[in-house]
């Protein structure tokens, strides 16, 4: 940093777009004293949620994108998700013309082979292991940094179009793992631009499968986030654009995320549907899935029809589907599930069964470092504080105290 301001001193380089506002701050500057009237619209177009216009945009986007969460640019940090964007991006990427390829790139210098790809796909195979045991607060600027220095370059190297799909594939797939993670630490303006980047890179990739999926996990961000009618959209629109080529496991899903908005609307008849049609897409899975889908299994689905059963306010189904949830291999989907137990115990008026399962949870996910955890927890002891003051409850309350997803609920709770 010392460097950076000596040079900045010293004329040899102008302050970027992440520490000129910082330095104007501090110094009492204009924008156009130290040479940065650039800032402004800079500025206005990294918040900017549209969906890129080409694939050179989208190369663009993902890595000032990248570039600015690594330097931790507050205003992106802190960005609110963009309703529109989820209507635009569906919409444009459904009705898209034929993948464009990138122009002719003969003079960079960065060669790259299927090596590199292969190098990116297993490095993001490590973090996504990482996301699912420790949560997307573990190893998230880690994630961005590796995407930022190593994988950026790449994007505007030498190759050839075989080459091309296959990269922008892969690189969607990293971006995609970082808008999850991004998501699950709730910072959900960030997240949403970076499953816009990741559509067009798997646009232009020609990966429907996998674009499909970037749409199934933008509708499970807006069930989320309360904007129920955009998530069953945006899940109806990914089994749409991709009937052709679909899997039955990515139906299962596409269908799941549909029945998790519905039921949050309270729909029962439609959410049952939903369900019921995952359950029977699934039962069709073969070899011909994609890698990266293979989690979705039987156990998964319980979980997402916990999930619904518990909020059409089905407790005894909830209950069913959630004990049938727990798969033993994913730490942070094993808490969210056992979350939903608990809670359909406590909607069933099952209090000191609820909060034992409750402690079960606590106990599963002290390694977690996930917002999205802590809003799972701050519901759960919402509704708890309804039930009265019992000594099963007082005497959870004590215990839950040692741990620190329940210290955090807490903080979120007086600050």
């Amino acid at each position: 940093m010392k460097r950076r301001i000596a040079s900045w001193e010293n004329g040899h380089s102008v302050p970027d777009e992440f520490y000129g506002p910082l330095l104007c701050e501090a110094l009492g500057l204009s924008a156009a004293e130290p040479g940065l009237a650039h800032i402004g619209s800079q500025d206005s177009d990294l918040l900017d949620a549209s969906y890129p216009a080409s694939p050179e945009a989208a190369f663009d986007n993902v890595d000032r994108l990248w570039r600015a969460d690594l330097n931790g640019y507050e205003p992106l940090l802190a960005a609110e998700p963009s309703e529109p964007a989820w209507n635009e991006a569906s919409l444009r990427w459904l009705v898209a013309p034929e993948p464009a390829f990138p122009s002719d790139r003969s003079g960079t210098r960065v060669r790259v082979g299927l090596a590199d790809v292969a190098t990116i796909k297993a490095t993001s195979d490590m973090f996504a292991q990482l996301d699912d045991r420790f949560g997307g607060d573990h190893a998230r600027q880690a994630v961005i940094q590796y995407l930022s220095r190593d994988v950026a370059p790449l994007l505007t190297g030498q190759y050839t179009e075989a080459v091309g799909r296959v990269l922008f594939s892969a690189v969607a797939e990293a971006t995609l793992l970082a808008g999850w993670m991004s998501y699950d630490a709730c910072h959900h303006g960030l997240a949403q631009r970076y499953f816009l980047q990741a559509l067009r890179l798997a646009q232009d990739a020609n990966d429907r499968r996998l674009a499909g999926s970037i749409l199934s996990a933008m509708s499970h961000q807006a069930t989320f986030l309360g904007r129920y009618t955009q998530a069953a959209t945006l899940a109806r629109a990914a089994l749409m654009g991709i009937s052709t080529v679909a899997t039955p496991t990515l139906r299962a899903q596409f269908h799941a995320m549909e029945a998790r908005a519905l039921a949050r609307t309270g729909d029962c008849k439609a959410t049952e549907r939903a369900l019921v049609a995952a359950t029977n897409a699934l039962d069709g899975s073969n070899d011909d899935e994609p890698e990266w889908i293979s989690y979705f299994d039987t156990t998964e689905l319980a979980a997402e029809a916990a999930h619904c059963f518990r909020d059409v306010n089905s407790a005894r189904q909830a209950v069913a589907n959630a004990e049938n949830a727990m798969s033993g291999n994913h730490v942070r989907s094993d808490f969210f599930a056992t979350m939903v137990l608990a809670d359909a115990h406590l909607r069933a008026g099952a209090a000191e069964e609820a909060c034992r399962v409750a402690l079960d949870a606590l106990d599963l996910g002290e390694q977690l470092k996930s917002a999205r955890c802590v809003s799972y927890l701050a519901e759960f002891r919402a509704h708890l504080s309804r039930t009265g003051n019992s000594s099963a409850v007082r005497d959870f309350e004590n215990q839950a105290a040692e741990h620190r997803l329940w210290i955090a609920t807490a903080c979120r709770a007086t600050g």
